[in-house]
């Protein structure tokens, strides 16, 4: 009698489902919209700046609106708009997916882990995820960003510090329902691993949850990011779209009707918003089981 297998063969359908979730990925509207719109503007933070000059060089063009010499116009005091534009791109885009990622590695760790786990971890990890769920999450940030002080790092700390727990709380539930099923089951019998069950059985079955929490993380990064600089709590020498508004709005930008300084960084922080959540909703229509038949029918 042989002994049972540590390593369970994949299903000769695998390859067709894969093969059939990517098909449908690209008959998918919705994601191929978000994912057209972030591509751009991750090109434009990428190449764009290094196309352009210093975005804080000053000319004798004072507070003109735009035209060929400047596409954007210029600020009162001569620094050209558009340049200034794509260089903050860089930087939003950055301290959004670093906060995003770090959110969602800590909220994976802390949903997954404790529910898997059980007992008294998973009694303290969630007693912190509803600690932090009951502290209101801009004053939190607001508080913290004043007294760390500015700089990207900070920043990006303070973000994931506020957003890992709403996430860590959904991943658990879900998990507390996963790590009871037959499959789950069968594989300790087996003699798996926590480790590999976790990796191999749970976390492929919330790869849904876990995509969305980041690309939701990512959106609330960036417009929390937008409301620091806003609020002059980020370093004004780290040149994202919050702080063009920021320096916009300390000029008298809107009063002044000097609406191309404020209105494209505004605008931007829309549009990539609304493309994240087009893709979010793309992409849970082909990894949710559920949604995928709905949609068949």
């Amino acid at each position: 009698m042989t002994a049972p297998t540590t390593a369970l063969a994949a299903p000769p359908g695998a390859a067709a489902a894969r093969s059939g979730r990517l098909r449908a990925a690209l008959r998918s509207g919705r994601l191929r919209v978000g994912l057209a719109v972030v591509a751009l503007f991750v090109l434009t933070a990428l190449i764009g700046p290094l196309f352009l000059g210093d975005p804080q060089t000053v000319s004798q063009d004072l507070g003109q609106g735009p035209s060929v010499a400047h596409w954007l116009g210029t600020t009162q005091t001569g620094q050209d708009v558009f340049a200034q534009f794509v260089v903050a791109a860089r930087g939003t885009l950055l301290i959004g997916a670093a906060s995003a990622l770090v959110a969602t590695a800590v909220s994976v760790v802390i949903g997954i882990g404790g529910g898997f786990v059980g007992g008294l971890t998973d009694e303290a990890l969630s007693l912190l995820s509803n600690i932090f769920l009951v502290i209101p999450g801009l004053p939190l940030v607001i508080v913290v960003a004043a007294y760390v002080g500015g700089g990207t790092g900070a920043t990006i700390l303070v973000i994931a510090l506020t957003t890992w727990a709403a996430s860590a709380r959904v991943l658990r539930a879900q998990t507390l329902s996963l790590r009871t099923r037959d499959y789950v089951l069968a594989a300790r019998l087996y003699g798996e691993s926590r480790r590999r069950i976790v990796l191999v059985e749970i976390l492929p079955n919330e790869l849904a949850i876990v995509v969305s929490q980041f690309i939701f993380a990512v959106i609330f990064a960036v417009l929390t990011q937008a409301a620091l600089a806003f609020l002059g709590l980020d370093d004004p020498n780290n040149l994202t779209w919050g702080t063009m508004l920021y320096f916009a709005q300390n000029a008298e930008a809107l009063a002044g009707g000097s609406w191309w300084w404020f209105v494209p960084p505004g605008l931007a922080i829309a549009v990539l918003g609304a493309a994240l959540s087009l893709i979010s909703f793309g992409l849970d229509e082909i990894l949710d089981p559920r949604l995928r038949v709905r949609r068949h029918r």
